[in-house]
C-alpha cells in the first residue's frame, strides 16, 4: 500500500462513540467536577465516587449517580477516569483485585498520579482484555525508565507528564505562589484551596482531599532513576 494511503477499517477497529456510555470519575473535587461538567454535553450517563457527596443541586444539574466504593462505580462504567490525589488510602487502589470488578473491555484514564494504579496489574489487564485501553500522562517513577511496562503494553495512550506545563498554567502557578507568600509575610490567612497542611495537621483542601498516614512507598525506586 502506498505510504500516502490509509485503511479506514484499521483506523476504527477499536473506535466507539462516547455518546451513551456510562462514565465515572474517582473523586469529584475541583478537577473531577470540572471533568463531569465537560463530559455532560456528550450525552453520557455520569457517575462519581467521592467520600464527600456533591450538593443535591449539582447532582440534579448533571444527572449524577453517587457511589461509595470503587467496586460499585467500576461495575457499571464503560470509562473510569481517576481525578483523586495520591495518599496512603488511594495508593494502588486500582490493582489486580479491584480490576476484576471493572466491566470487561472498560477504559481507564489516569491523569492524576501513576501510583493510584498497580503498574503490573494494568499491563496484565490490557494483555488479557479486561481493560480495552489505558490512557494517561502520569507514571511511577517519572520520567519512566526504558523498561517500564507501560511503554510497551498494548492499547495504551501514554504521554509524558506535561499537563501543567503550558505557559498559561505556569502563569497561574506564579500568581498563586505570589499570593501565598504575600499572605504569609503579611500574616494574613492563606486561602483554603491553597492549604494542605497547617500546624502539622491536614488543613484546607488537604483536610478535604487527603487522609492522614505514612507516605506512600517506593521512594527508593524513584531515586534510582532520579525521578519524583
Amino acid at each position: 500500500m502506498p505510504r500516502s494511503a490509509w485503511n479506514i477499517a484499521d483506523c476504527v477497529a477499536r473506535s466507539y462513540d462516547l455518546e451513551g456510555m456510562q462514565v465515572g470519575t474517582v473523586a469529584a473535587g475541583r478537577i473531577g467536577l470540572r471533568v463531569l461538567r465537560l463530559l455532560k454535553p456528550f450525552d453520557v450517563k455520569l457517575h462519581y465516587l467521592d467520600r464527600h457527596r456533591l450538593p443535591e443541586a449539582v447532582e440534579k444539574e448533571l444527572n449524577l449517580t453517587h457511589h461509595t466504593s470503587l467496586e460499585s462505580l467500576a461495575k457499571v462504567c464503560d470509562v473510569v477516569t481517576l481525578n483523586c490525589p495520591l495518599h496512603p488510602e488511594t495508593e494502588h487502589m486500582v490493582n489486580a483485585q479491584s480490576l476484576k470488578n471493572f466491566k470487561r473491555g472498560a477504559y481507564l484514564i489516569n491523569t492524576a498520579r501513576g501510583k493510584l494504579c498497580d503498574r503490573d496489574a494494568i499491563a496484565a489487564a490490557l494483555e488479557s482484555g479486561q481493560l480495552a485501553g489505558y490512557a494517561g500522562d502520569v507514571w511511577f517513577p517519572q520520567p519512566a525508565p526504558a523498561d517500564h511496562p507501560w511503554r510497551t503494553m498494548p492499547h495504551h495512550g501514554m504521554t509524558p507528564h506535561i499537563s501543567g506545563t503550558s505557559l498559561s498554567a505556569q502563569a497561574r502557578y506564579a500568581a498563586g505562589t505570589r499570593e501565598i507568600l504575600e499572605c504569609y509575610f503579611e500574616n494574613r490567612p492563606i486561602r483554603d484551596e491553597y492549604l494542605i497542611v497547617q500546624g502539622g495537621k491536614l488543613a484546607g483542601v488537604g483536610a478535604h482531599s487527603y487522609s492522614a498516614g505514612n507516605a506512600t512507598k517506593g521512594s527508593e525506586e524513584a531515586a534510582r532513576f532520579g525521578s519524583k
